[in-house]
């Protein structure tokens, strides 16, 4: 990995020599493997074998740590959303809500895709919790959609909008959290064309366009509000100095979050702030790159108002680019009434709604890859979820000869390979 000049001497500055060269030596490593375990789709990965002994990822109760990286893509638990393929750093967010949010919240993820701290976060939050998801660039907002439906909970919107629209329709959240654009330093091990991309030019444009983000958003963050921000980044422009200016210019006062020693996060580098941040380098944490600080809006929190969470979930509905109500319901076409998928995957389907058929290993391979499957012969016709170990993956069409595949088409497995049974389905489902 070749790190620029500018790159090295800067970080070098911030980090110190030692700190430094663990970083770098850490560069040259694999990064860790880790997922997140959907709390309501109890299982746990069939692509754990007896040699992958795991741990705990010590901030979030769900997270655990491979001892090496499965092929995801053909394990169809994983389609299923009974878990997540998460970077450990990032599921720090989950140890933030736990500590600070204990009611009912509407909560706001601006910059959301594609997904792992917005399904972190819709796991921890108290029943009755609204989560809107944003993504301003379509394509990634597709992403976004896809996981948030895989993973399944209710009351999880997904839009597709800048931060200055969220502005304009005067919705106001209890929580928000901006993981920011930036110049991705905690990428590099991960990427090598972040490395490539990285300039001191684009510190520059990130650090203010950063600011832009947080100054809208924070127009949408209630009195006593918590605003959490995150960058993947390791430079003070686009992490301290941002942090020191919105306590300056907005008020905010800067909140701890209960860490412990051996879990190695760094506190503030820059010379003169000691407000509690948190700074995962790789080398000293495991785990990428990533600079979390938490926030609150001065005044008097809202009490928690169903109505509020309600009127919340309406104006975003009618105000803003929807891709997902979070309301999976059938629709209307004709006599007929078609089930969207989103039903499938939901942890409130109610389970005597539609007949259920179980696949073995290649049948929900071959239905994860948009093919025609065949179904016993005494399943009746008609729609029918399809499970893999008792787990929604889909509908199918039953009609008797064969049933027909109704997988999203943008879903679906594009590989033709198939890995061998015994190697990949070594399962401990609980």
């Amino acid at each position: 990995m070749q790190l620029s000049d500018d790159f090295i001497a800067q970080t070098r500055l911030l980090f110190g020599d030692q700190r430094f060269e663990r970083f770098v030596n850490a560069l040259g490593e694999e990064p860790p493997v880790s997922i997140r375990l959907n709390p309501r789709k109890k299982a746990c990965s069939s692509t754990l074998t007896a040699s992958d002994a795991v741990a705990q990822v010590p901030w979030c109760p769900s997270g655990i740590y491979l001892n090496s990286r499965p092929n995801f893509t053909f394990d169809p638990l994983f389609h299923a959303g009974c878990y997540y393929v998460q970077e450990a750093s990032s599921m720090f967010v989950d140890l933030v809500l736990r500590q600070y949010v204990n009611e009912p919240v509407a909560m706001l993820d601006m910059c959301a895709a594609p997904g792992g701290k917005s399904t972190a976060a819709r796991s921890v939050l108290p029943e009755g919790s609204v989560l809107v998801s944003n993504e301003p660039i379509r394509l990634r907002a597709q992403v976004l959609t896809e996981n948030i439906q895989k993973w399944g909970y209710p009351d999880c919107i997904v839009t597709n909008n800048y931060p200055k629209d969220f502005r304009k329709v005067k919705a106001l959240f209890d929580v928000i959290l901006c993981d920011v654009p930036c110049s991705g330093e905690g990428m590099f091990r991960k990427d090598e064309g972040a490395v490539g991309e990285w300039s001191t030019q684009n510190v520059e444009k990130c650090w203010q366009l950063q600011r832009s983000i947080v100054s809208e958003a924070w127009q949408c963050l209630a009195e006593g509000g918590l605003f959490i921000y995150s960058t993947c980044t390791y430079n003070t422009k686009e992490d301290e100095e941002n942090v020191r200016w919105m306590t300056d210019e907005l008020g905010a006062e800067v909140l701890p979050v209960d860490i412990m020693t051996p879990w190695n996060i760094t506190s503030s580098l820059l010379e003169g702030f000691n407000q509690p941040v948190y700074r995962f380098i790789p080398g000293y944490t495991r785990g990428e790159g990533l600079f979390m600080a938490v926030l609150r809006k001065p005044g008097t929190p809202r009490s928690s108002d169903p109505r509020n969470l309600q009127s919340v979930s309406t104006n975003i509905c009618k105000a803003l680019n929807v891709l997902y109500d979070g309301q999976p319901k059938a629709e209307k076409k004709g006599h007929d009434l078609i089930p969207v998928h989103a039903e499938a995957l939901s942890v409130l389907l109610d389970r005597d709604k539609y007949p259920m058929a179980e696949l073995d290993y290649p049948t929900a391979i071959a239905y994860l890859r948009g093919e025609a499957i065949s179904l016993p012969s005494d399943m009746p016709r008609g729609y029918i979820i399809v499970t893999f170990h008792r787990h929604p993956l889909g509908f199918v069409k039953n009609i008797g000869n064969r049933a027909n595949n109704l997988y999203p088409k943008e879903w679906r497995i594009k590989s033709t390979h198939i890995p061998d049974y015994p190697d990949i389905l070594k399962t401990t489902l609980e």
